[in-house]
């Protein structure tokens, strides 16, 4: 009998796009040709939560790297803004923006009107994440939402990613423009994107899924998006958490399968095997094997480093230990 790959029994893969496909403009390493080939027997979709581009001309860019993609398979924040600020404001209200495009394509899509400025008394502020958003445009954002203490107009946030990763290394997100905000009226937002639920709700209902699979790199908006949501899913090392973030992972951000890079998809995943030697815990996946012995965890067999990784998160989150109470190899994390 084989391990199982981690597509097996999946009927969408839903791909995280900065830090899995892309980092800045050029295509990650076997990301393409392994999506590419995963199509070819599974419905695939993309969630970005950037909300700065328009899932059109996101469909755009990701073909231009060699991928065959359409604006209807792109799930953004902006759209799963829309499906929250629906439920709050009546339609056709006038909101205000603090972002680019991404946002107001979907606002005039769903029947709003769009304003910048809080003169124009809008029934509602949406803020998402775009390389040209200030001061001006955070200062409009808090005179709206401060305007009245009686009667508080709804504010969403299409999501609160602390960094975006970029070509030239990890950049502040729209949650260090949110927290701006925030500081200044004293009020969080609703929040659309990952890790809220209803990202990926909206994606599960437009591709008729039953068994998402969700591809992250962040345990903090994918993964624990993908945990509330009840979806399986994949953690790949080629963004923003590694080695060191997984082994210390909460419990509600902790994926299904780990990989270094999106070929190993289609490769048999280990699995896990606990046994006992009298009174250690012994963790075998695949060539690696671990040994932990009340505080203490050992390599004894060295295995590859995904499997060190794979063994070495399974230790430490089945121990009943915080990692912080445990003598940790550094051969798990270096």
């Amino acid at each position: 009998m084989t391990d199982s790959t981690p597509l097996d029994g999946v009927d969408l893969v839903l791909a995280d796009l900065d830090g899995v496909v892309y980092r800045g403009p050029d295509a990650i390493p076997f990301a393409v040709d392994s999506l590419n080939t995963a199509a070819e027997t599974i419905r695939v979709g993309y969630l970005t939560n950037n909300a700065s581009r328009t899932a059109a001309s996101v469909a755009e860019h990701l073909t231009g790297l060699g991928l065959s993609v359409k604006a209807e398979d792109v799930v953004t924040s902006p759209q799963a803004a829309m499906r929250v600020l629906k439920e709050l404001v009546p339609a056709g209200s006038t909101i205000l923006v603090v972002g680019g495009d991404g946002l107001t394509d979907e606002l005039e899509k769903a029947g709003f009107g769009v304003t910048r400025s809080a003169l124009d008394k809008p029934a509602a502020v949406i803020q998402g994440f775009a390389p040209d958003v200030g001061w001006v445009h955070l200062a409009e954002a808090a005179f709206a939402l401060n305007v009245s203490l009686e009667v508080q107009i709804p504010w969403v946030a299409t999501n609160t990613d602390w960094t975006i990763p970029q070509a030239r290394g990890t950049a502040p997100g729209n949650g260090t423009l949110v927290s701006a905000v925030h500081t200044a009226v004293g009020r969080l937002p609703v929040v659309a994107g990952k890790p809220e639920v209803p990202m990926f709700e909206l994606a599960s209902e437009r591709f008729s899924a039953e068994h998402p699979l969700v591809i992250g790199d962040r345990l903090d908006t994918d993964i624990l998006g993908a945990n509330r949501a009840g979806f399986a899913s994949v953690h790949v090392l080629t963004g923003i958490d590694q080695p060191k973030q997984l082994l210390a992972a909460a419990e509600d951000q902790r994926p299904t399968f780990i990989v270094e890079d999106l070929r190993q998809l289609h490769e048999p995943y280990p699995a896990t095997i606990e046994t006992k030697r009298g009174e250690s815990v012994v963790i075998t996946v695949g060539d690696c094997v671990l040994v932990r012995t009340a505080e203490t965890i050992v390599v004894e067999q060295q295995g590859s480093a995904i499997n060190r990784l794979r063994a070495g998160t399974a230790t430490i989150w089945n121990s009943g230990y915080t990692i912080y109470a445990l003598r940790v190899p550094p051969e798990l994390y270096s």
